[in-house]
């Protein structure tokens, strides 16, 4: 759910340059940082691999600590809030995503497996303030990996939905978009977190 705003999927982004590479489409950063973006809809998956200018342990805490994500998980000008988090397996994390106005939009995580700095796997749903999941709205499995390529951490997650009609309404929430404007919001702030 992470980071979906409205916008045209093929829409040209003026942070990136777009390369079409046996039917995937590659982002070339300015900052020559590896971000693919891969839709499958065979599969009904989306695979995101993201590179950052932090090493595997830094940027594991900033996905699995409320207080780091409350920091970056949301696309400008959302913030995010905790409401609960217990990161361990049959745990979960509550949060909204919080448009300046005030209005909040609800998320809700179930961790199932996890192998710290290595991966974890979770299930990621729509929420109300409750926890209630959002029935009406996708549901998606998410497998979330941790490398390290050279001295900067490579993480790929592969997001998988229950049927195409799933897949294709999260892309038209202006999932890519939304995706690349939060792991911006990493970015800045593993900046920060390395002084």
């Amino acid at each position: 759910m992470a980071g979906t705003v409205q916008k045209d999927l093929g829409e040209p982004i003026s942070t990136v340059r777009p390369t079409f590479i046996n039917n995937k489409k590659e982002k070339i950063m300015k900052n020559n940082l590896q971000f693919d973006f891969i839709a499958d809809k065979e599969k009904n998956t989306l695979t995101i691999r993201r590179e950052f200018l932090g090493d595997r342990p830094l940027v594991w805490d900033c996905y699995t600590k409320s207080e780091l994500l409350d920091q970056w998980f949301a696309p400008a000008p959302l913030t995010t809030k905790t409401k609960s988090m217990d990161f361990r397996e049959g745990g979960h994390w509550h949060y909204a995503m919080v448009e300046p106005n005030g209005t909040e939009y609800w998320g809700y995580t179930e961790y199932v497996k996890i192998k710290p700095i290595d991966y974890y796997t979770s299930l990621d749903a729509f929420s109300n303030e409750a926890g209630e999941i959002n029935k009406d709205l996708p549901r998606a499995e998410w497998i979330v990996t941790f490398t390290d390529k050279g001295e900067n951490a490579l993480v790929e997650t592969i997001v998988t939905y229950k049927s195409l009609s799933d897949l294709e309404t999260v892309i038209q929430m202006g999932m890519e978009q939304g995706m690349m404007a939060t792991l911006e919001k990493l970015d800045a702030l593993l900046v920060t977190l390395k002084k």
